[in-house]
């Protein structure tokens, strides 16, 4: 910030500043974005064509707004981006309360220094960081908290009646004043404490036990929540639904692309230690699939969905999964393999809520569920052709001929989450056919997807029924159906 900005009201005069209400303030901001095509929201990606335009129209409306969505749908990221559209800085009375505007103060320090000073009156000026408030609503949040109270020990020092104005400790609201307040999760906020924002939006009226104190507030007010049929916390009541002047709907990823990039944004990959792990894209694509599949999941509550943070989550632990192994084998370089998925089963459980038949399956099944509907899902679709999700469909058999007939000829193939690299390679290169296979049909360029690459058709197979696996703690058996099947019956007996 510059040396020579006024510090005094007589020098912010002089200097021909003019101040305009923030949400004039951010229409300005905005406009200029647009017209120059600079990014306004950066970071939020897949929201392009929906999301971000209605936003826009609502900022350039002049509107407080409502982003209602699921879970991790980027509705605070996008709140606490709005401050992105506030001025590097502005003026306000040094030391008040609310941030007052020094041609036009509201509290009562401030109109009296103005009055007592004239020209004479100390300027500070605020960055936009500090002009931007968020509360999480939680049903403890008081009418207190939001606007303010009666202080009876300032009161007492000062000998002031409690109707007097300097009394007030002042909420996070007024305190917001010239920026803009954010309120998470709104529904939670009880009823009788959401009927204190109604004048707070329409009419700038505030009420402290009992004593009408008129505010003018300028500020912009913005709202998340999650679909009142989710939540079942409670509801937003009607009068203030109607105050809000834009309700703006969310949603998650509707691409694979779009996942993967916001994954690839927001994951811990840059690891810090001397081991090189590599992610194969269609990795990377099987994460997202399992947040897909579990989003349509007859076994997960939809009305719950299924937040962005689990493929965060899941990325990072299969990258931890497999530096734990280079690690542990004194390997250099380490990639991502398939059961590294299974393996990180914990990154999944904790992110999604079952419906009475997903908690009769139990969490851990419904996870490795999903994870196998994700994998047969990206198999499928390179491999069958027309294919159509959602439907069965003809698999395309022959090109795979070589490999299921090397199962059937009694051989088996182990895969270990604890194996050396060198390992993995050996056991599945030893697979009649697969190498090749991997190779052309997924157009393998960096030796590193190899590996991965061959495991994927492994399992894809399995998923589509033509070879069996046995999963044992770390360890996944792949054999033929039909030698399972026979060792099963010798195995129960007569």
């Amino acid at each position: 910030m510059s040396q020579s900005l006024p510090r005094t009201l007589g020098e912010l005069r002089r200097s021909g500043y003019r101040t305009v209400s923030v949400k004039e303030e951010m229409r300005r901001n905005l406009a200029r974005k647009l017209r120059a095509g600079e990014p306004v929201f950066p970071g939020i990606i897949g929201y392009d064509d929906t999301v971000l335009p209605q936003i826009q129209n609502a900022i350039l409306s002049r509107h407080d707004f409502l982003l209602l969505g699921l879970r991790g749908q980027a509705k605070t990221r996008i709140v606490r981006s709005l401050v992105n559209l506030l001025d590097d800085f502005i003026p306000v009375i040094a030391g008040a309360p609310l941030n007052d505007d020094p041609f036009h103060p509201i509290s009562k320090m401030a109109r009296t220094l103005v009055a007592e000073r004239g020209d004479d009156t100390p300027i500070e000026w605020l960055p936009r960081e500090r002009r931007y408030h968020e509360k999480l609503a939680t049903p403890d949040v008081t009418i207190a908290d939001l606007i303010g109270d009666v202080d009876p020990i300032k009161a007492m020092a000062r000998k002031l009646d409690f109707s007097d104005e300097e009394v007030i400790h002042y909420g996070i609201i007024p305190r917001s004043n010239r920026g803009i307040f954010a309120i998470n999760e709104l529904p939670d906020l009880q009823p009788r404490i959401q009927v204190g924002l109604l004048n707070i939006m329409e009419e700038k009226d505030i009420q402290i036990r009992g004593f009408p104190v008129r505010i003018p507030l300028d500020i912009s007010i913005v709202y998340t929540a999650n679909p009142e049929d989710y939540t079942n916390r409670g509801n937003i009541i009607t009068p203030l639904k109607d105050r809000i002047d834009a309700q703006i709907l969310t949603h998650y990823p509707e691409t694979i692309e779009d996942a993967v990039r916001i994954t690839s944004q927001e994951a811990w990959t840059q690891r810090d230690s001397q081991t090189d792990v590599h992610v194969s894209e269609f990795i990377r694509e099987l994460v997202e699939r399992i947040a897909f599949e579990a989003r349509k999941s007859e076994y997960v509550d939809r009305n719950s969905g299924v937040s962005a943070r689990m493929p965060i989550s899941l990325l990072e632990t299969v990258l931890s999964s497999a530096e734990r192994r280079a690690l542990l084998n004194g390997d250099q370089q380490a990639s991502v393999r398939v059961i590294d998925l299974f393996e990180a089963i914990p990154a999944i459980t904790g992110k999604i809520e079952l419906v009475y038949k997903g908690e009769q399956e139990g969490i851990a099944n419904v996870a490795q569920f999903l994870v196998g509907k994700a994998i047969k899902e990206a198999f499928n679709r390179r491999f069958v052709p027309n294919y159509r999700p959602g439907r069965e469909q003809k698999f395309n058999f022959p090109k795979f001929q070589q490999i299921v007939n090397w199962f059937e000829t009694g051989h088996t193939l182990e895969i270990s989450t604890a194996a050396s690299e060198a390992d993995y390679h050996s056991a599945l290169t030893a697979v009649d056919g697969l190498e090749t296979l991997a190779r052309h049909e997924m157009k393998i360029e960096n030796r590193r997807d190899l590996g991965p690459a061959m495991e994927f058709l492994v399992e894809g197979l399995h998923q589509n029924f033509l070879i069996t696996k046995v999963l044992a703690g770390t360890r996944i058996t792949y054999t033929d159906t039909v030698s399972h099947m026979m060792g099963q019956m010798e195995d129960a007996g007569p």
